[in-house]
């Protein structure tokens, strides 16, 4: 069994790189979807949001309003406040989906696709923390793998990404660029996370070169895994 991260800076293409490696035969999840489960109605976290947050937060349809969440995070300064609240049961979920992969087969490669790997960690160590899960992601991830791009290409794609889905409707490029600047802001540069990764894609070029890239590790995970399921099993 092996415990892959894969992570990258928002619009980098790590969900591009996600789908190509289930391809291959990973199990893959993304913390994303694990974290709009746990942000329902009903569920702890969307209860400990409202506390927080206060009643505004909440829509007309009873859901968490994304985009107030946004600017609370990204324009009043409560992003630190909001990831306390939600990294940690993120992480527990990921932990119970790897244990289900692993028993289904111990020789799997069990990618979780988060943008945000090496910001919990920063964070939780911010918090003082020292000697918790989320304060080194070596405890619960055997390999990383960073997918980079420049900057101005990653701000490029998001902006895109938000037309193309339409749920920026009405709001200019020039808003969704500074958007995207304000959230990369928050997170940690490609040259600290390539520093500490185990691979690095580059994907600054085309879909095919990152392809190549993919192809070209998948053999070495599953060598990986076959290793550590074979010690484990010592």
């Amino acid at each position: 069994m092996l415990r892959v991260g894969l992570t990258g800076g928002l619009g980098s293409g790590k969900s591009t790189v996600a789908a190509m490696l289930r391809e291959l035969g990973a199990q893959v999840v993304e913390a994303d979807a694990l974290g709009r489960t746990l942000m329902e109605p009903g569920q702890p976290v969307f209860a400990e949001i409202v506390r927080a947050c206060g009643p505004d937060v909440v829509g007309p349809d009873g859901q968490l309003n994304r985009e107030r969440l946004a600017d609370l995070a990204f324009r009043h300064g409560r992003l630190q406040e909001l990831n306390a609240i939600v990294h940690p049961p993120v992480i527990e979920a990921q932990a119970r989906w790897m244990n289900e992969v692993f028993v289904r087969d111990p020789s799997a490669v069990a990618v979780i696709e988060s943008a945000l790997i090496f910001e919990v960690v920063r964070d939780a160590q911010a918090r003082g923390e020292k000697d918790s899960v989320l304060a080194d992601w070596r405890k619960r991830i055997d390999r990383i793998i960073v997918v980079t791009a420049p900057d101005e290409l990653k701000i490029r794609r998001y902006a895109a990404r938000i037309k193309a889905s339409g749920s920026g409707k009405g709001v200019s490029l020039e808003a969704l660029e500074t958007d995207a600047r304000n959230r990369l802001a928050h997170q940690v540069p490609d040259s600290e996370k390539a520093a500490q990764a185990d691979y690095v894609f580059d994907n600054s070029g085309d879909v095919e070169s990152l392809h190549a890239q993919v192809e070209a590790i998948w053999p070495r995970l599953l060598q990986a895994s076959i290793a550590e399921s074979n010690k484990s099993g010592q």
